[in-house]
Order: C-alpha cells, then structure tokens, then sequence
C-alpha cells in the first residue's frame, strides 16, 4: 500500500511537472488565466478591506453614540431646510436636554460657520465652531497642544480659541502657536490649544480645517447682535443601545418645549450620523461579495483554459497513453498523472497570482492613495479555489485519457 501510494504521488507531482515542462510556452498561456483570475479576487478582498476599514474609521471618529439635533426640519424628500431663518433652538433647550434627559450623559451647544483668521501677513478662511467643553467627550477628540477651554471661560464669554492642524499649518507653519495672538472679525483672540489631527470625513471635508472657541464667545462675538440661538445640540448617550430611546426622549422634550402640537411638523431634526456610516459599511461588505463572484468568473475562465489543454494533451499523447497502458500501467495511474497535470498548473497559476497581487498592491495603492495588503487568508483562499478549479475542470481529461484503449491508442501512431 506504502509503495502504490508513493507511486501515486510521483505520478501526480513528479510526473504532472515534467510533462507541463516539455511544453513552457503552452502552460505559462495556460496559467497566465488562472494567475490573473486569482491575482483579481485577493485585490478585490484587499480593496473591499480597505473600504470597509475606511469606513469604520469614519464611525470611530463620529463621535461616542453621538446624537444630533438640527435646528430646521427636513421635507418629504428628507433634505434639510436649513438653519436660515429658524431661531427656536437655544441654548435653553441644551440645559434642559443636561438636566432632565438621564440617558444623555454629555451635551453641547453648537454654532458654527466661516470667518476669516489673520496672523501677521497671513490669514485663512476656515470654519468655526462654538461648543462647550463637553464637545471633545461627544466627538472622541484631543487637544495635541497647550489645552482646551473651560466652563468658566464659558461662561465669561473669553477671546479664547482652539485651532486644527491645517489652520495651525496654514498661519504657523511648524511652529507652535499657543499663546499666540489671531485677529477674527477686528477682535483679538488667544490660542490655548491644537487639536490633534483627524484627518478627512467621509464625505472628504477636512475636520483639522477649523478653530473652535466658547459657544458664547461664538455668538455674542461671531454671530452678531442679537443672535441668541444656536445652530445644533450634540449629545452623547449613556450606551449604544440607549441612542435610540434618548432620541425619542429629547425629541418628545423638545416639542414639549416649543410648543408643537400634535400633528403639526417639527422645527428641529434629530439625525444618528452612526446608522449612516452602518448602512455603508454594509453596502460595502455586499458589493465586495458581489465583486468576488465576478472576479471568480475569471478563475472559471481559466478552468476553461486548463481543460481546453488538457484535452489537446490527451489528443496529443494518445500513443503515449497506450504504450504506458500496455506494460503496466493501470487506468487509474493514468488519470492520476492527468489530474496531476492539471491541478500543477492550476497551482502553479495560483501562486503567480498572488506574487502578482503583491506587486499590484504597490500600484493601486498610489492610484487609490488607500494603503492595501494581501490577505494571507484571502491568498490561500483563492490559491485553493484555483486548484479546486483545476480539479474540476482536469477531472475530464484526466478520465478520457484513462478510458483509452491501448491498441487503438498505439494503433493511432
């Protein structure tokens, strides 16, 4: 049994290889389909990687069970209306939302727009942003230099602000700028902090493009005389599982407060910026699965390719076939040494096509500006999805050339 069987592994391994070497051309044709067709399915399991680490990149850095509450409703089409002309939320409402809501543990007021900072011979148009101290627990952010503000400073309406990394960059080059001076609107403000970098959001706007200061700073000094509301509420939940009942909460409390009756639309929105960043990262995880079916197609193709081959070779080797059958060997060491054939090849395509992903990685990566790497999983994955490809798609050939009569196959010669 030991002698058959180490028999059986020459004729499958040893054998399969010197036959698909005495043809170099023919099989490097042949495994350039399955090479291709493996090298496709690990770069689409890598960008799909890619994409759905992106994404969920983007929902660690929306913030800690955020949710938030707009100023202005959204119509039948659910497209916002805007802040203009809508003046009901306040700060009121925030207070309100800290004192009566126990399943809300953080909340901050909001304001925001675009002003013009100036430092020496150089200025920046950026976005602004009024909160309270609480805004960096909502938003899982850091200060990476000096510190920032307090309640206190809050509440004594201070000239202090906290600016991003690309604001930073643009006034200050390298250098630190806490305790610097910036003009805003003809006012002097003090930096006390810069926060740390967090790159892009998911919809490509640059979250380090932008200074922070005391909401109440933002209004009485930003928005102008008389401005008194605010543009958002952000608020954190005690749990993930506790965001949902919060909004019906803050929502019922807020209507309650603006004196909306029943039936009547509301003038405020209540949006879970989570459920969106999910709901890509789902269809992210689909059409990878999809795209993985259609580049499975193109193994198939090679599988094709592979019996396409094999049939010639059997066609070919005919004579040879019969005069092996004809001292000795048996049908089944003949269409062993076949499927050998054709699973060598279809693993010898295999493994170019992951070599082949390795170098591609390099190249999509600079095209994409996404950093990609070659799943070992997906590697091996695919390397034994070709070789079951082979099997399948050599198992034909290999049984034709078994069934050969080997008077009739020497006669052919």
């Amino acid at each position: 049994m030991a002698i058959q069987l180490r028999l059986w592994a020459r004729l499958f391994f040893a054998e399969a290889i010197r036959a698909l070497a005495r043809h170099k051309m023919r099989t490097g044709l042949t495994a350039l389909g399955v090479m291709v067709g493996v090298s496709a399915v690990i770069w689409v399991v890598a960008l799909g990687r890619a994409g759905t680490e992106r994404t969920e990149t983007e929902l660690q850095k929306l913030g800690n069970n955020l949710i938030w509450v707009e100023a202005g409703s959204r119509n039948i089409n659910g497209v916002r209306n805007g802040t203009h002309g809508t003046t009901t939320l306040t700060p009121e409402d925030a207070e309100a939302i800290r004192r009566e809501m126990p399943l809300i543990t953080s909340v901050s007021e909001n304001t925001d727009g675009t002003l013009q900072a100036v430092y020496r011979n150089r200025n920046w148009i950026t976005r602004y942003r009024g909160v309270s101290p609480e805004y960096l627990d909502i938003k899982l952010w850091q200060v990476a230099e000096g510190s920032f503000f307090t309640h206190d400073q809050v509440k004594h309406i201070e000239s202090v602000v906290v600016i991003g990394e690309t604001v930073r960059r643009e006034l200050f080059g390298a250098s630190n700028p806490t305790g610097q001076l910036i003009r805003i609107q003809g006012s002097l403000f003090k930096i006390i902090g810069v926060l740390t970098p967090k790159g892009s959001s998911g919809s490509g706007q640059d979250q380090d493009d932008i200074i922070m200061m005391p909401w109440t700073t933002a209004l009485k000094k930003i928005g102008g005389q008389g401005v008194t509301w605010l543009d958002d509420i952000i608020c954190s939940a005690v749990s993930r599982d506790a965001v949902n009942p919060a909004i019906e909460a803050v929502t019922l409390l807020i209507r309650q407060r603006h004196h909306i009756r029943p039936g009547e639309e509301d003038d405020f929105n209540i949006r879970r910026p989570d459920e969106v960043i999910k709901a890509q990262i789902r269809q992210s995880q689909t059409l990878e699965l999809l795209l993985i079916c259609v580049a499975s197609i193109s193994l198939l193709v090679g599988g094709i390719g592979i019996m396409n081959v094999m049939l010639a070779s059997v066609a070919q080797r005919t004579p040879e076939i019969g005069l092996r059958v004809a001292v000795g060997a048996t049908p089944r060491a003949v269409q062993i040494q076949f499927l050998g054939e054709a699973v060598m090849l279809s693993l010898f395509g295999g493994v170019m096509g992951v070599l082949l992903s390795i170098v591609g990685d390099f190249f999509i990566e600079r095209m994409l500006g996404w950093p990609l790497s070659t799943s070992p999983q997906a590697a091996l994955l695919a390397v034994v999805f070709a070789m079951a490809v082979g099997v399948f798609f050599g198992f034909y050939p290999a049984w034709r050339a078994a069934r050969l009569d080997p008077i009739a196959a020497l006669r052919n010669e």
